[in-house]
């Protein structure tokens, strides 16, 4: 992107807090995978690795009363929206302080008074849900927006054509957006879809529809700004491709060896924090002295992080019917 418009359109400080949280992100998730290697993790670990600037990006766009239907590689939005390393963590390890408190693990969860829907496992399955939030909002005439994702493979589900259908139809104050990481789980994209981009799907439902270069977090911050934008003027949703590249496994129990090595090559040169950094210093905002007290700062507040929820203690039995069924008022 145009060094002179980023600058133009995103503050100083906004800049440099995107380039924050990319840093806290990779290192959360690298220590997550670390611990999951260790075995100490309970449940799968699903990574962003390599694709931080879109839920960084996006999430960064967002009103604090705007809520998310995240994507299940999209650990940014935790920490944007006010999940601490310590929550996270104890919830990949099971423990009472985490945000399900130790009822499910890994991205399996939310916190609607902090403006996130829970993820679930079917992907796309949020959307419709996403689509069911924004209608509440146009109803009762609240300026508020929601932001909800899925993944390439997502976007061949049926759940995601009818959210789609219906948001564009009721003209909702919904964003779509699609993590087109070029694999879904093992296939690659010419295998499950006839057209050239995800995009081009937004067409049969009458929506406008952009391409993003993914790895760029001012890029995705600006796209994002402008669909949001229209949705909260009453103009209907907006369709996002963020073109990315997923640098690990579907999960980091899968080796991904049916991913060619030279494509994850080409795309480790387009790490989204060393564009960010590099954006940085041609806008005299940052320096490497400056990269290196961030890269402290971060792998201190994730230790920290470990270390409350190491002190956590794990649910006790009981505990895991709290809060799953409703309780009955009287008897019928």
């Amino acid at each position: 992107m145009d060094v002179a418009v980023i600058a133009k359109e995103i503050k100083r400080d906004d800049l440099l807090q995107m380039y924050y949280y990319l840093r806290l992100t990779r290192a959360l998730e690298d220590r997550i995978t670390a611990l999951y290697r260790q075995g100490r993790i309970v449940g799968g670990v699903y990574t962003s690795h390599g694709m931080e600037a879109i839920a960084v990006g996006y999430a960064s766009a967002l009103e604090r009363d705007d809520v998310i239907a995240p994507f299940h590689r999209d650990m940014g939005v935790f920490l944007i929206r006010g999940f601490t390393t310590g929550e996270i963590l104890a919830q990949y390890l099971g423990k009472r302080t985490g945000p399900t408190k130790g009822k499910d693990g890994n991205v399996h969860m939310g916190d609607l008074k902090r403006g996130v829907f829970g993820f679930v496992s079917h992907l796309a399955d949020n959307l419709p849900v996403a689509a069911g939030a924004a209608l509440a909002f146009k109803i009762r005439g609240e300026s508020r927006v929601v932001f909800a994702g899925t993944g390439d493979g997502g976007s061949s589900r049926g759940d995601f054509h009818e959210a789609m259908n219906f948001a564009a139809v009721r003209k909702l104050p919904v964003v779509f957006f699609c993590n087109n990481n070029q694999y879904a789980y093992s296939t690659p994209l010419h295998l499950q879809m006839a057209i050239p981009n995800v995009v081009d799907r937004a067409k049969a439902y009458g929506m406008p529809g952009e391409i993003v270069d993914g790895n760029d977090v001012a890029a995705v911050y600006l796209a994002a700004k402008r669909a949001i934008v229209r949705a909260r003027a009453g103009e209907g949703p907006t369709f996002l491709e963020f073109k990315t590249m997923r640098m690990h496994g579907h999960s980091e129990h899968d080796p991904a060896k049916y991913v060619p090595r030279e494509l994850l090559e080409e795309w480790k040169k387009k790490d989204p924090i060393l564009k960010a950094e590099q954006l940085l210093k041609q806008l005299s905002y940052g320096d490497e002295p400056y990269f290196q007290e961030v890269t402290e700062r971060v792998k201190g507040e994730v230790e920290a992080g470990l270390e409350f929820a190491e002190q956590s203690p794990l649910p006790e039995g009981p505990e895991v019917l709290e809060g799953v069924f409703a309780e009955s008022a009287g008897s019928y």
